[in-house]
């Protein structure tokens, strides 16, 4: 197995497993760069082995060859699905908009919460997300979307076989979007542990729930303020450590659940325990669109929608397309983008002149503007690009005064201008 594995990579792979006891801690992140890969594959799998990011051995599955027949029934599967809005349709909302794609761009931005009015377009814009999330290499047959090439993003079988030196089969698999009901269970959540089995056959028989299927995904919940209490703590405890735990008569199984966590809601119904907001990266409020005009559009474009939901998409495929390529120019160009120290400077006075909490928002907003320089093309992050990502980041993290009446957002700006405009 030395010979296959080498010894750098076997140190490597053994310090993460010792490390494994103490969980890391940083909210759910996907490294910025993964490649963008096209369709899936289908028609005849040839496997070669390749050598992965940390050295070990991985089976590649490659397309051979792709038929008409094959890519026609792909096709028809797709579009028997049911049909999502396209998020290109959607109008206004642009700060709502640019939130999910900073995330989608850089998955350690850590999520966003969306709070609005009711009926603005918040579960609309999100579930609409879906059609333009990338694909990533996965473990086949993996109920945690494993990374066959991070060890930190393996779960502990896929680890064990890793170090008994087999061939680790992947394929490309979509990012999964998983929506966390306002009425499931912990179970449901967390996933359970057949008891029976256990004591009978002496095996772990784990049945994963939906934490385990949004592992290197997206975990959405609306109405996240009305979630119970008993689900929010287990929200708190995967984005703190990266990791689910089910624990049932003395029967212990971990698996790793790090996802981007994107929740919505009407402040009118109740706020969000802190302990919660504080864990979305960025937050975007939404407000209902008053120009009449504006208003008709959106009236229109919804009835086209919901008379012919298939030519409708056809109609924006080509604006759905260009932003797909977009997204993903952005992502392979992000580890260049890089900031100037005299901006991180700035960045962190102007949290500490705000009295936020922690350094949260200091990481938050230089991912952030250098994700949003990636989706312009350029090398640098400029005063610019912080600017317009400042008040998402940090407008949650400000403590509350009940005497003011200012949108929070606004007091972001102000400092940020009375920093940028020292000399």
């Amino acid at each position: 197995m030395a010979s296959t594995f080498g010894t750098s990579s076997i140190a490597l792979l053994r310090s993460s497993l010792h490390s494994s006891q103490s969980l890391p801690t940083d909210s759910f992140s996907q490294t910025s760069s993964v490649q963008i890969f096209g369709p899936k594959f289908c028609g005849g799998i040839g496997i070669h082995v390749v050598k992965g990011r940390y050295g070990f051995p991985v089976a590649s599955a490659v397309a051979a060859q792709v038929n008409a027949s094959d890519q026609a029934r792909k096709f028809a599967f797709t579009e028997s699905q049911r049909p999502v809005y396209p998020f290109s349709a959607i109008v206004g909302q642009d700060e709502m908009k640019l939130c999910l794609l900073l995330n989608v761009i850089d998955p350690k931005i850590g999520g966003v919460m969306i709070m609005g009015d009711r009926g603005t377009g918040k579960s609309t814009t999100v579930r609409s997300l879906i059609d333009l999330l990338p694909e990533i290499k996965v473990v086949a047959g993996d109920p945690y979307n494993s990374d066959p090439e991070d060890p930190e993003f393996m779960s502990v079988d896929v680890r064990a076989r890793v170090l008994k030196g087999e061939q680790l089969q992947i394929v490309f698999s979509k990012i999964n979007m998983v929506d966390l009901p306002l009425g499931a269970t912990e179970d449901r959540v967390c996933g359970t542990i057949d008891i029976e089995k256990a004591l009978t056959e002496g095996v772990k028989a784990f049945e994963p729930g939906l934490l385990a299927k949004a592992n290197r995904g997206i975990l959405y919940v609306d109405e996240v303020n009305l979630l119970d209490d008993h689900l929010v703590d287990v929200l708190l405890d995967s984005a703190a450590s990266g990791w689910n735990t089910v624990e049932r008569e003395g029967i212990s199984v971990s698996h790793p659940a790090r996802f981007i966590l994107i929740g919505s809601g009407n402040p009118e119904e109740g706020e969000l325990r802190p302990q919660l907001l504080d864990r979305f990266g960025m937050h975007a409020q939404v407000g209902t669109v008053r120009d009449a005009e504006l208003r008709v559009k959106i009236v229109e474009e919804r009835a086209s929608f919901d008379k012919n939901p298939k030519g409708f998409r056809h109609s924006y495929k080509a604006e759905q397309e260009k932003l797909q390529q977009q997204i993903a120019s952005a992502r392979g160009f992000l580890p260049s983008v890089q900031i100037d120290h005299d901006l991180k400077v700035k960045i962190s006075k102007v949290c500490a002149e705000l009295n936020v909490d922690g350094l949260r928002g200091d990481i938050v907003i230089n991912r952030a503007a250098k994700a949003l320089a990636a989706l312009k093309g350029k090398v640098k992050v400029s005063a610019e690009d912080i600017a317009n990502v400042i008040p998402n980041c940090l407008r949650h993290r400000l403590r509350k005064d009940p005497l003011e009446s200012i949108d929070s957002g606004l007091l972001v700006l102000e400092k940020f201008y009375e920093v940028f405009r020292r000399t």
